[in-house]
């Protein structure tokens, strides 16, 4: 296509955009608030997604020694619990230490649960260690492997292994329904959205079916009949996609330095992969829409 050619198309695109005022703002318009509601529902998914997976980082396994157990043993199973695969920490906890976190765990209320106790002296708490795991969800699996240390050893040195089972699993099925609602709820979300979008860019075409006919008539070509709407579907696209992309951002970024339950995901990290998102969406619907409702009255 020559350069001349093209620029023609633009600016008869464009001048369309113009001239159909009422009908640019109400494609235009469709395409924002569908996009604007899809936005909304993205950035939520993605902070529920992000907020799931803080929780589950927060997930530890606490591996509880036997008393007396000599310090040799301790640093070579210490050893063999870092020598697993998934585990990416092992935090040896003495007892003295221990003792000084569960009395911080208990407040000023519980105090009294620890009179006559001394950390020293008659400590009651265990030697442990706190396991973290690169993947929380192998959490059981590599809890049953520190227990499986204990097989073949004349003393077995670990007393206890706990990373809170019931609780653990709970928190991993709710947190997988979570997102997976999101997923769903996004996906048909982004069908409805391309649904009321087609149908107002189709109003919109159908309003000028008389024009495309005449131009028919007079001889020119599908090809040329359909570039200019196409740039009009471009910039019916453009423009919805960009308002509520900036209404987004503007608001999140108020909500951001606001957020007191818990911390949301940045702006600078959500914004880039968002905009374009939402721009692309907006700009194929816009072409994809124009492009399809044409068709129809091309065949007159």
């Amino acid at each position: 296509m020559r350069i001349s050619t093209l620029t023609r198309h633009v600016r008869e695109g464009v001048k369309s955009v113009v001239r159909n005022g009422w009908m640019t703002f109400a494609s235009a318009g469709a395409i924002a608030i569908s996009l604007l509601i899809l936005g909304i529902f993205v950035m939520l998914a993605l902070n529920v997604n992000h907020l799931a997976a803080q929780v589950e980082k927060e997930v530890e396994i606490r591996v509880f020694l036997d008393v007396d157990v000599p310090q040799d043993v301790v640093l070579s199973l210490q050893n063999e619990i870092g020598l697993i695969p998934e585990v990416s920490k092992v935090t040896f906890v003495p007892k003295e230490e221990g003792f000084k976190i569960f009395q911080k765990t208990l407040g000023k209320n519980g105090q009294k649960l620890l009179e006559g106790f001394d950390e020293k002296n008659n400590n009651p708490l265990p030697d442990a260690f706190t396991v973290e795991v690169s993947e929380p969800r192998d959490v059981g699996k590599v809890a049953g492997q520190i227990e499986a240390l204990n097989q073949g050893k004349e003393t077995q040195p670990i007393m206890k292994v706990d990373y809170g089972k019931d609780t653990v699993e709970n928190l991993f099925y709710y947190t997988r329904l979570i997102r997976n609602i999101g997923i769903v709820f996004v996906i048909l979300l982004a069908f409805t959205a391309m649904f009321l979008i087609a149908n107002t860019i189709k109003l919109t075409i159908f309003t000028r079916r008389k024009e495309i006919a005449i131009m028919k008539m007079v001889g020119a070509t599908n090809h040329f009949i359909r570039w200019p709407f196409f740039i009009e579907g471009a910039i019916l696209g453009l423009i919805g996609s960009v308002v509520p992309t900036v209404i987004l951002f503007v608001i999140y970024s108020q909500l951001e330095e606001k957020a007191l339950l818990f911390r949301l995901l940045p702006l600078k990290e959500i914004a880039p992969n968002l905009s374009l998102l939402l721009i692309g969406i907006g700009l194929v619907l816009g072409i994809w829409g124009s492009v399809l409702s044409v068709r129809k009255y091309l065949k007159v």
